[in-house]
């Protein structure tokens, strides 16, 4: 009998930086377990290069991926996502689509890298620092017992991996 493979969906806004980081970490450190994808509401259609160097240089994979809209994965041939989490802020506020199959849902917001001004230096430390606390997460996340554990506790602990090392300064719901 094999392990059953989840589908897990990060999204953000505008698809080119944190969700893209979370989609390539999952993909590699998930591989065999989890299927990744990432989506934005308003995709800016490129990926930030910041993220592509980051992920390469950490060695994990940048072929296919790509800044996308959410709304390819609201067709009948979408995958069903077991886990759907937002990575910003923005996105975290925003109506999200009714996703099939009622994923478990979390906020892991983390500040934004490509907001981030200054020297290419700056802004590659802040995707590297957006790298290692996305890669903290998914050791949390991938230590979960997710065949075993029940929904309420499993939601319980999605929510505190969220608020980890990293939550980003402004998250939702708060002024």
């Amino acid at each position: 009998m094999s392990e059953r493979i989840y589908n897990v969906m990060f999204l953000c806004t505008g698809n080119s930086a944190r969700s893209i980081l979370a989609e390539s970490i999952l993909r590699k450190d998930g591989a065999g377990h989890f299927e990744a994808f990432s989506a934005g509401s308003y995709p800016k259609g490129t990926v930030n290069p910041f993220a592509l160097n980051v992920l390469e240089s950490y060695g994990y994979p940048t072929e296919g991926v790509r800044s996308k809209s959410w709304d390819e994965f609201s067709g009948p041939d979408a995958p069903v996502m077991d886990f759907v989490f937002t990575v910003c802020d923005n996105a975290a506020g925003e109506t999200c689509p009714i996703w099939p199959g009622h994923p478990m849902t979390a906020h892991w917001g983390i500040d934004d890298p490509a907001a981030v001004t200054g020297t290419d230096i700056e802004i590659e430390r802040a995707f590297v620092q957006a790298f290692k606390y996305m890669k903290t997460r998914f050791g949390l996340f991938l230590s979960l017992p997710l065949a075993s554990i029940d929904k309420m506790a499993l939601s319980t602990r999605l929510r505190e991996i969220g608020q980890s090392a990293g939550a980003s300064s402004n998250p939702p719901g708060v002024a």
